[in-house]
């Protein structure tokens, strides 16, 4: 340890630290740029030593192509594998380097206020570091491709700086983990990244895999409701999801599900909210039937849905 290091404090050691790794496997990425306007920019992080990169969706947008920089000067061209407006999230493989992968880590042991750190590109000043804490988590992001909504669950909220050009880039913990992907979708001065978890992993395979993510929808939206506590004694629940609107000739349509009716149960797992019912419409039970339990009029009712697949606009 020289003079410097031993200057600094442990919370300086631990930022200077996590920057030192993580800084060769985040890349600034730069799309398009054909005519005026035309272009965009973003960061991106090494996922995998043969060329897997992470990044934001809206970053790539509707490009193909990416060209990435590297903190050590080297450039790549990226070819975009796959990209998911509904969880801003899309891969990349490079086509002329081998990378230095960052280590993923798990979002859903963070603690509000804990120390994280940023990594990214904003407003083009490549390889910048901001640091702060876990403002809050369990916050939602709504995000869509124009024509389906949907709200990315548990974003973290962190009072490190992220301005455009940040979206895409790391989000560490304290020991280097990558634990989410920053996004400057909800505007300067709020600091918001889609985490790293079990299901943004399953997401990633996704998209390595097929270059999309197959959701099934039903065609509901509602809003929580706390049943009365006589009521969720009886039925074994405290909340529900109360149905406000039905899409006509939606899945939940042709399945009799009517607004006013209450969402208890689905696929035998509870259901408070659309959060709940969000995360059980996966690939998985598109065309397949799902039992779903309902209140309605304040009886216990039950009804069979056949999920659609949600379409991509």
């Amino acid at each position: 340890m020289d003079d410097t290091d031993e200057l600094l404090d442990g919370y300086s050691r631990t930022v200077v630290g996590v920057a030192e790794a993580l800084a060769i496997s985040v890349a600034a990425i730069t799309v398009g740029g054909d005519t005026p306007g035309s272009g965009g920019a973003g960061s991106a992080v090494a996922i995998s030593g043969d060329g897997l990169m992470l990044t934001s969706a809206h970053v790539v947008d509707r490009f193909d192509r990416a060209h990435a920089t590297f903190a050590d000067g080297a450039e790549s061209e990226m070819i975009v594998l796959g990209r998911d407006s509904l969880s801003d999230l899309a891969v990349m493989r490079t086509v002329s380097a081998s990378l230095a992968a960052a280590t993923l880590g798990n979002a859903d042991d963070l603690r509000v206020g804990q120390l994280v750190i940023a990594i990214g590109n904003p407003m083009g000043f490549a390889g910048s570091v901001t640091a702060g804490v876990v403002s809050a988590l369990g916050r939602s992001l709504a995000v869509g491709d124009g024509r389906n909504r949907r709200l990315i669950e548990n974003v973290i909220q962190t009072d490190a700086a992220l301005n455009p050009g940040n979206s895409g880039g790391a989000l560490a913990d304290g020991h280097g983990s990558v634990i989410g992907v920053n996004t400057a979708l909800a505007g300067v001065g709020l600091g918001l990244a889609v985490p790293i978890n079990a299901a943004t992993r399953q997401i990633i395979a996704a998209l390595i895999r097929d270059g999309r993510v197959r959701r099934a929808y039903l065609g509901v939206a509602g809003q929580k409701r706390i049943l009365p506590p006589r009521l969720a004694d009886r039925v074994g629940h405290r909340a529900g999801l109360a149905i406000v609107t039905v899409l006509e000739g939606s899945p939940a349509d042709l399945a009799g599900l009517r607004p006013g009716d209450v969402i208890i149960e689905a696929d035998g797992q509870p259901v408070a909210d659309a959060g709940d019912l969000q995360r059980l419409l996966v690939g998985e039970t598109i065309d397949h039937f799902l039992i779903v339990r309902v209140l309605r009029r304040g009886q216990p009712h039950t009804v069979t849905a056949i999920p659609g697949e949600l379409e991509a606009a």
